[in-house]
């Protein structure tokens, strides 16, 4: 055979089993870690919580009847 063709031939027998040693096996990776909830979840409740939080009046300032003092008879 001369050099430099890189062509090869295929040999099959005429006569007996042909044995194949090719098998298909599984291939393991590691696992991938995924989180839980996404990014964008994560910044739609984190704008729902801060729009929730200013809708609501201040806790800082008592309504003004229950700082008052009892009425007297």
């Amino acid at each position: 055979m001369p050099e430099g063709t890189g062509v090869l031939r295929e040999v099959l027998p005429k006569q007996g089993q042909l044995s194949v040693e090719d098998t298909v096996s599984m291939v393991l990776c590691k696992p991938k870690i995924l989180p839980l909830k996404s990014v964008s979840l994560e910044k739609l409740e984190k704008l729902q919580r801060a729009a929730l939080e200013a809708a609501q009046p201040p806790e800082a300032a008592p309504p003004p009847s229950a700082g008052a003092a009892p009425p007297r008879q």
